[in-house]
């Protein structure tokens, strides 16, 4: 009998693949569900990104592998999008490893830094994808809980020394910010503490009153600290994968050795368009976010409705609320919703100990199939 690596014992199928089976399967029986679960950007790129990208598979060159590294065209845009959006200086050459999807930074970085045994801080809750990762490195996870009267952030006096720490904000699933004197002390306890701090940061331009922060804002984080970015939600370019880390040149260094082992470099024609992505200005990104401030009104009728509590200046793309019931269980509130209404949202324990008792919606839907879901509810 052929048995499968004990490291596979460390997790189970993720969440939203082994719910969507569930969902077909309603749906094949003749029920229509409306997923309020899963963030994946329903809207097309800025203008231009797709005819950049045709035009660009075309070329003689377009179909051949690609430089692990990304083409120069792309680490400039990169480049320049960050001193743009973040008023941060990165060096083209040195300091960014383009990537496909911010996703598989976590594991390449991971597999760069995590020793089996090496302790990891990851938040409670987070994005689960932090512990199925550190678990299949064998790598010892530290939780750190993160609670909604203390803003979702870490209490920092009660946090032990890592070789690694992950953040991210604005967080998911909680769509809370941090403020930057917050983020200065993160970056001295990591400093203090020689912890390799990891800032996951792909919503820092979704619905963020505040100014969009990078992790290298703060003196000398480049000591420490890398950071993650995606294309996916600031451009609804989610199937494209398209991601980057940004760090010091040593840190690039180690982790394009892991990554030049997976794969053969991003898709030409792909890199174009993401190019094309980042050379528009702001006024896009104000264009998405009006269509994005009008489904977050609906989400909040929805949960007015069923009295539940949630933050209206939280960032992001989803809506994170708490259930007010004295039966707070946030799996059986969600399994009620998708029977008696035929609509998928995703429980708060998804994503840790501390999401129970919550319930995430995402706004990656229409407009119209907003109100399809409120109609239902209301009726």
């Amino acid at each position: 009998m052929i048995v499968a690596a004990k490291r596979m014992h460390q997790i189970s199928e993720y969440f939203f693949s082994e719910k969507m089976k569930e969902i077909q399967n309603l749906e094949k029986n003749g029920l229509k569900i409306i997923n309020l679960g899963i963030g994946n950007p329903d809207l097309l790129p800025p203008y231009g990104v797709i005819q950049k990208m045709k035009q660009a598979s075309e070329l003689k060159n377009a179909n051949t592998y690609q430089s692990y590294i990304g083409i120069e065209t792309l680490r400039n845009a990169i480049s320049n999008w960050y001193q743009k959006i973040y008023q941060v200086d990165v060096d083209p050459k040195n300091e960014i490893l383009p990537l496909m999807g911010s996703k598989e930074g976590i594991m390449h970085i991971s597999m760069s830094y995590l020793d089996q045994g090496d302790e990891v801080l990851i938040p409670d809750p987070g994005y689960p994808t932090y512990s199925s990762i550190s678990k299949l490195l064998e790598a010892k996870i530290i939780y750190y809980d993160l609670y909604e009267d203390e803003n979702w952030l870490p209490r920092l006096e009660n946090l032990s020394k890592a070789k690694m720490m992950w953040i991210n904000y604005p967080h998911m699933p909680t769509g809370a910010t941090i403020s930057f004197e917050k983020l200065e002390k993160i970056v001295f306890f990591a400093k203090k503490n020689h912890v390799l701090l990891v800032h996951d940061n792909p919503y820092s331009l979704i619905l963020n009153k505040k100014r969009s922060f990078s992790i290298f804002n703060v003196k000398g984080a480049k000591d420490i600290a890398l950071e993650l970015n995606s294309l996916s939600k600031s451009y609804n370019m989610p199937g494209w994968r398209v991601g980057m880390i940004i760090g010091k040149k040593k840190f690039i260094q180690n982790i394009l050795k892991i990554k030049s082992q997976m794969d053969s470099g991003m898709y030409y024609p792909i890199q174009i368009g993401a190019i094309e992505a980042m050379n528009h200005d702001s006024k896009w990104v104000e264009k998405l976010n009006i269509e994005y401030i009008k489904r977050k009104k609906i989400l909040w009728d929805i949960c007015d409705f069923f009295n539940l509590k949630y933050d209206r200046n939280s960032s992001g793309i989803f809506v994170w609320a708490k259930i007010t019931d004295s039966d707070n269980n946030d799996r059986i509130w969600v399994d009620k919703v998708l029977k008696n209404y035929h609509i998928f949202v995703t429980p708060g324990r998804v994503f840790g100990h501390n999401g129970k008792g919550y319930v995430r919606f995402s706004m990656c839907c229409p407009v119209k199939i907003l109100e399809q879901a409120k109609n239902r509810i209301f009726s």
